[in-house]
């Protein structure tokens, strides 16, 4: 049932139109001058709007300019006994949906109020659908550092300045590009998002900047690149660090000039897009590598936002846990779990190496093994690797020994076997992390009876 506000300082005009429109099933509200109108608009939500011109306090132009700053989406629909044409484009210029003289035409009254809650239904189903399209997710977090991001963020986004995120992997450095875009006044336009590590170094000018037909041999047909695809929006270029030198060239002249050329082609193409880039690798020392162009680093980090890891933010640790039990028990369409104090503390605990993406793992692993309330034992027996349970052993049993040889010795050995899984026991990676020979590495693992697993490559 569609909600309707009259505002009109006739009381025998408010009383016909009530009756006439809760006979045709609305729901009516009344206001008998501009000013309680429109204290009834900030007050309630309504689908569309019948005011009156000419009143006292509050005439009917002032009252639709100060609504439309409110809500522009709600249709106002003005009448009146004294207008003219010119009283009539006034009110469609200043945002009224249409205009009726009094006495109004009954007909042409439910026809107009008709057509304005139509465009109220398309205007909130376009809404729903942009958001199950360009749903942002939230950032999920009340820490200093993610509090410094998001106010960076709203600061930042209204501008077209570039913006250069790092972060560890899995941290949410996307999620920093995506708010972003939403935040900017390129929301309306489309994001594009290119990952420059999952593309070969000898396609990622093509993927960046279109090729012509038949500049290459797989070239069968023109194609549009990321670049031309995102003009009017916002190109993320995720994993900067691994774009070859050749493509970084192509990038920095595109955003000195706003200018590209496809492969193959000799055509200047203008383009108006936002570059947003991200790395988990310190550009700097990639710099001082020569793998990474310093002009190109100066262009992409006007404005620079860290992501800390999520072992830097702890405290954040119980709000996306239970976001994301919120989330993966509506996916599986089971009844809300939670996890208890000591199965939280333990999730605090953890060492996460996979940040935020591994704790959403984690927390769709619980649900599907733990019961209805995740405990710390759940935690120790679905998240806890093994290796991590050995840490156990240095506060426990490693306490025990009373010489300090037995005790060094056994810390290196944890040491080593820690390292060797790291480096998925290829035991030459292992040695160089640890800048000893291999050879020296072999003696201690058959000192200290280290087993290897089969499978590492050596």
């Amino acid at each position: 049932m569609a909600n309707i506000l009259i505002i009109d300082d006739e009381k025998s005009i408010r009383k016909t139109l009530t009756e006439i429109l809760s006979y045709e099933g609305y729901k009516i509200d009344e206001a008998a001058d501009g000013a309680e109108g429109f204290k009834m608009f900030q007050a309630k939500t309504y689908d569309a709007v019948l005011c009156d011109i000419k009143m006292p306090k509050m005439d009917g132009l002032e009252f639709l300019e100060k609504a439309r700053e409110i809500n522009g989406d709600v249709p106002i629909i003005m009448v009146s006994g004294h207008g003219n044409i010119d009283t009539a484009v006034d009110a469609v210029k200043k945002g009224a949906f249409d205009y009726i003289s009094k006495p109004p035409d009954l007909n042409r009254l439910l026809i107009t109020l008709r057509n304005a809650l139509d465009k109220t239904t398309l205007v909130a189903e376009t809404k729903t659908l942009r958001k199950k399209v360009n749903k942002t997710p939230d950032m999920i977090g009340e820490s200093g550092p993610i509090v410094k991001i998001k106010d960076t963020i709203h600061k930042v986004a209204p501008t077209d300045a570039r913006v250069l995120v790092t972060g560890e992997n899995g941290a949410g450095k996307e999620l920093v590009a995506r708010w972003i875009h939403a935040y900017s006044n390129r929301s309306g336009g489309p994001m594009v998002e290119v990952n420059c590590a999952a593309i070969p170094s000898e396609l990622i000018e093509s993927e960046l900047f279109g090729h012509e037909k038949g500049s290459f041999t797989s070239a069968v047909k023109q194609r549009i690149g990321k670049f031309e695809q995102a003009s009017g929006g916002t190109l993320f270029l995720d994993e900067i660090g691994d774009m070859s030198l050749s493509a970084q060239a192509k990038v920095l002249r595109a955003l000195q000039e706003g200018k590209i050329t496809r492969v193959g082609g000799d055509k200047e193409i203008s383009v108006d897009v936002r570059v947003v880039a991200a790395t988990n690798k310190d550009l700097l020392k990639e710099v001082e590598d020569k793998n990474f162009r310093l002009d190109l680093y100066h262009r992409l980090s006007v404005i620079l936002i860290h992501v800390p890891s999520l072992n830097d933010r702890r405290d954040d640790i119980p709000l996306l846990v239970d976001h994301f039990l919120d989330l993966v028990c509506a996916e599986y369409g089971m009844a809300r779990k939670t996890a208890d104090k000591d199965a939280m503390k333990a999730l605090q605990h953890h060492q996460w190496t996979g940040n935020i993406r591994e704790l959403r793992n984690v927390v769709e692993r619980l649900v599907i093994l733990s019961g209805k309330t995740i405990t710390a034992d759940d935690v120790e027996n679905y998240v806890v690797p093994n290796h991590d349970k050995k840490s156990h052993y240095l506060n426990d049993e490693l306490l025990v020994l009373t010489k300090l040889h037995d005790f060094r010795d056994e810390v290196e050995k944890i040491f080593i076997e820690f390292m060797l899984q790291k480096n998925g026991w290829n035991v030459s990676k292992t040695a160089q992390a640890l800048d000893i020979q291999r050879s020296h590495l072999y003696n201690k693992m058959e000192r200290y009876d280290i087993r290897k697993i089969s499978g590492g490559d050596e």
